[in-house]
C-alpha cells in the first residue's frame, strides 16, 4: 500500500503530463534564488547527527501542526529528545492529509532516503533508525545533500551586517554548487520596530561609518550594498506588510531619523514617511549595481504576542494579511520608472485575493527592456502549495505571460526542502497536460515542451545571468 503512493506519475494524471515532466523538467537542474539556508553549514559541509536536526528543527511549518494537533510544546522547540520530537511529527503526520506537509514529507523521505513508507506513530521509530543513520554519514553532509537534488544555485539571504565570511570561504572552495547571497535591510528600514536604534548601532560598526543623520545611514547602506556586491551578491530581498509610498522631503525624513536616534516615539505618518525615502533610496542604488530586487508581501506576523515573548520570532505565529497594495506598489514602481531605476523586481504575493492585482501590475512595467523584466513571484510561504500554485500559475497564465516566469524557489531554512522544486514541476506539468488532454492546447510537445523546461531552470538562467 505504501510504496504505490511517491511513484514516478505522483500528480501527473495523464500522459500528456507525464511525458512533460519526464522528459522536460524531472531531469533540469536547480536555482533556487532565494532560501534561508545557513552559509555556515554549507561551508563547513555539516553532518548532522539525526533526521531531527535537519528536518524538524527550525521548520515552523511543522510546528504549528503539532500545536494544531495538541502535541506539548517540550517536543516541538523544547527541552524533548531528538526521538521523541521525530516520533511526535511522525504522530502528526496522518493528520496532516490535504496539508502540503503530507507531499512534502513523502517526497523527502523518498527523494533522501530511498523510504516509501508512509510516515506514522507505527513506523516512527524504524524511519527515525533508518533516515538518521544516513543523515549521519558524510554523504550526507550539506554540501552532499545540495548535490544530491542537483542543486546549480543556492542563494541565502543575509543582514547587511553580515560579515559574509561563509561565502567568501565557499567562493575559495571546490564545492560545484555556486552559493552566493542576498542582501537583506529591513531592520535598517523598519524605524519603529524594537531595537531600531541598536541595529543602527551594529550597521554602523559594520560599515566603519559613523551614523548621527539620514544621510550617514545611506551611506552606512550604500557602503554595505558595495561590500556584498564585490562578495558576489546580485540580489536582495525585503519581507514587507507592503509597499511604502508616501509624500516626504529630505528634511522631514532628516528630523525623523534624528527624533528616533534621540530615542523619540514616532507616529505613523512618521514612520511611513522615513521607511518610503529609505526603500526608494535602496531600491535606486539596486539599480545602480544592476541587482535583481525581491518583494515578499503581505505577511501579518507575531500575532500571538504571548509565544513570541517566549520564542521570538519565526516561530509559526503568523499569517496572511489583508493590506491593501495595489496603490502604493504602483506609485513605487512608478517614481523608480520615471527616472530609468527600476532594476529587475520580483513581487510574492501571499494573499490570493492579490492574486491578479499583482499579474496585472508587473504588466505596467514590463517596459520591452528585458525578458520578463517584473516578475510575479511564485506562491509562497502559506501559498506554496498546490492550490496556491495552480492560483499563481492561472493568474499570471491569464494576464500575462507563464512563458517568461523563472519558477520556483525553496524559500526554507531546510536542506531537506528542495524536493519543492519537483512538487512545483509536477503541478505546472499537470496543469498543462490536462489542458492539452481537453483541447485547450495544441499537442505540441516541442513547444509546450520547452515552455515547461524555460520555466524550470532555463529563465532563471537566463534572468539572473548566473
Amino acid at each position: 500500500m505504501s510504496t504505490t503512493f511517491i511513484n514516478d506519475n505522483f500528480l501527473l494524471e495523464n500522459k500528456y503530463a507525464e511525458e512533460l515532466y519526464h522528459n522536460y523538467s524531472k531531469n533540469q537542474p536547480i536555482i533556487d534564488y532565494h532560501n534561508h539556508l545557513s552559509p555556515k553549514h554549507i561551508a563547513e559541509n555539516t553532518v548532522f547527527d539525526n533526521i531531527t536536526q535537519v528536518w524538524i528543527n527550525g521548520d515552523h511549518y511543522k510546528w504549528r501542526a503539532m500545536r494544531t494537533l495538541g502535541i506539548n510544546e517540550q517536543f516541538v522547540t523544547g527541552n524533548g529528545s531528538d526521538k521523541d520530537k521525530f516520533i511526535n511529527w511522525a504522530k502528526t503526520v496522518p493528520y496532516t492529509m490535504r496539508n502540503p506537509l503530507y507531499h512534502w514529507t513523502h517526497l523527502e523521505l523518498a527523494r533522501y532516503f530511498d523510504i516509501y513508507d508512509l510516515l506514522n506513530e507505527k513506523s516512527a521509530e524504524s524511519i527515525y533508525e533508518q533516515a538518521s543513520a544516513k543523515i549521519n554519514s558524510s554523504a550526507f553532509s550539506t554540501q552532499n545533500l545540495l548535490t544530491k537534488v542537483n542543486a546549480e544555485f543556492v542563494c541565502t539571504t543575509e543582514d547587511p551586517i553580515d560579515t559574509l565570511e561563509y561565502h567568501k570561504q565557499l567562493a575559495k572552495s571546490d564545492f560545484k554548487t555556486k552559493v552566493s547571497t542576498a542582501f537583506r535591510p529591513d531592520k535598517a528600514i523598519l524605524i519603529s520596530v524594537d531595537g531600531y536604534n541598536e541595529y543602527i548601532d551594529a550597521l554602523a560598526q559594520a560599515a566603519k561609518v559613523e551614523i548621527n543623520n539620514y544621510t550617514n545611514l545611506c551611506t552606512a547602506l550604500l557602503n554595505r550594498i558595495d561590500y556584498f556586491d564585490k562578495n558576489g551578491c546580485k540580489l536582495c530581498d525585503h519581507g514587507l506588510d507592503q509597499i511604502y509610498f508616501e509624500s516626504f522631503t529630505q528634511s522631514e525624513v532628516d528630523a525623523i531619523f534624528k527624533k528616533k536616534r534621540e530615542n523619540g516615539v514616532l507616529n505613523n505618518e512618521e514612520a511611513l514617511k522615513f521607511q518610503s525615502a529609505i526603500l526608494l533610496f535602496l531600491s535606486e542604488t539596486y539599480h545602480q549595481y544592476g541587482w535583481v530586487q525581491q518583494f515578499h508581501l503581505g505577511a501579518l506576523r507575531n500575532n500571538n504576542a504571548r509565544m513570541h515573548r517566549i520564542l521570538g520570532p519565526d516561530t509559526g505565529w503568523d499569517s496572511i494579511g489583508d493590506y491593501p497594495q495595489a496603490q502604493k506598489l504602483s506609485c513605487f514602481l512608478n517614481a523608480l520608472d520615471s527616472k530609468d531605476k527600476l532594476t529587475k523586481t520580483i513581487i510574492y504575493n501571499l494573499n490570493p485575493a492579490d492574486n491578479e492585482v499583482m499579474a496585472t501590475m508587473i504588466g505596467n512595467f514590463n517596459d520591452g527592456s528585458v525578458k520578463g523584466k517584473v516578475q510575479f513571484g511564485s506562491g509562497w510561504w502559506f501559498l506554496d502549495q498546490k492550490d496556491g500554485m495552480t492560483k499563481q500559475l492561472n493568474a499570471l497564465s491569464n494576464m500575462g505571460l507563464i512563458s517568461c516566469f523563472i519558477g520556483m524557489l525553496t524559500d526554507s531554512r531546510s536542506f531537506l526542502s528542495f524536493p519543492r522544486h519537483e512538487y512545483f514541476r509536477r503541478i505546472l506539468c499537470n496543469l498543462l497536460g490536462d489542458e492539452i488532454k481537453r483541447g485547450e492546447l495544441p499537442n505540441d510537445m516541442e513547444w509546450i515542451g520547452k515552455m515547461v523546461s524555460d520555466i524550470s531552470y532555463n529563465n532563471a538562467k537566463e534572468y539572473f545571468k548566473f
